[in-house]
């Protein structure tokens, strides 16, 4: 059994040489690039439709975009037209950010868990061609609908893992993700809490296993990263 693997760019290199790196991972076989979003420097979205419109097959993630600074609706069109550019190849990476940096812009990271609950569960009914009415703490939507002019309405098959450090934000991402962007360059100790609590996650909600619904039997050999597991409702 082939243990799938995948790049993870940030701003070491232009933009036009990530490019090449994502069509060379993709002839060697590799299941997916990532590109980061967590600091100031590079935004995710822009080099991920430059590596989709040069490849075919390879998954394409953002590793992972902040659930503060985009409002959710537009969260979901930005996912959606990713999504026209490379069907069924993108996934939704999102994080609670980190400070000092969010304090910095002006950002209170106050209860991060409740805000990405509402910002996954609204983005993922958008995405799913719902029109959305929602009134939480953080995320207000009034008949919200991903309101296309021409093209097709169809939902959106973007897989929305979310990227947690803490354990907390671990079982919430097992409870309700489509999978988890794990840190790296941390401990087997860390490792192994981080499953239990994914786990913990998962019965919480009743779901079976880490295989996502909809991309598994299509993509099950790209879609599994060494810093993603996947989730199944």
């Amino acid at each position: 059994m082939t243990t799938p693997a995948a790049i993870y760019l940030q701003d070491a290199h232009p933009i036009r040489e990530g490019m090449e790196f994502a069509k060379y991972a993709e002839s060697k076989g590799f299941a997916a690039v990532w590109q980061a979003d967590s600091r100031l420097v590079r935004d995710a979205v822009v080099p991920m439709a430059a590596f989709a419109a040069v490849t075919d097959r390879i998954t394409i993630g953002s590793g992972v975009v902040d659930c503060w600074t985009r409002n959710p609706a537009r969260l979901a069109s930005t996912f959606s037209t990713l999504d026209d550019l490379a069907p069924g190849r993108v996934v939704l990476g999102l994080g609670a950010w980190w400070d000092p940096l969010a304090a910095k812009v002006g950002i209170r990271r106050d209860r991060p868990l409740r805000v990405m609950r509402e910002v996954v569960t609204a983005v993922r009914a958008l995405l799913h061609n719902e029109t959305v009415t929602f009134d939480g703490e953080y995320v207000h939507l009034d008949g919200v609908e991903l309101d296309y002019v021409y093209q097709e309405r169809r939902p959106k098959d973007v897989p929305i893992y979310i990227g947690a450090t803490g354990l907390k934000m671990m079982e919430l991402t097992g409870e309700i993700a489509d999978g988890v962007v794990l840190n790296y360059l941390v401990s087997p100790e860390y490792n192994q809490q981080a499953i239990e609590a994914l786990q913990t996650g998962l019965d919480r909600a009743g779901r079976k296993n880490l295989i996502h619904r909809n991309t598994a039997a299509r993509q099950k050999s790209r879609l599994a990263k060494a810093v993603a597991k996947m989730g199944k409702k």
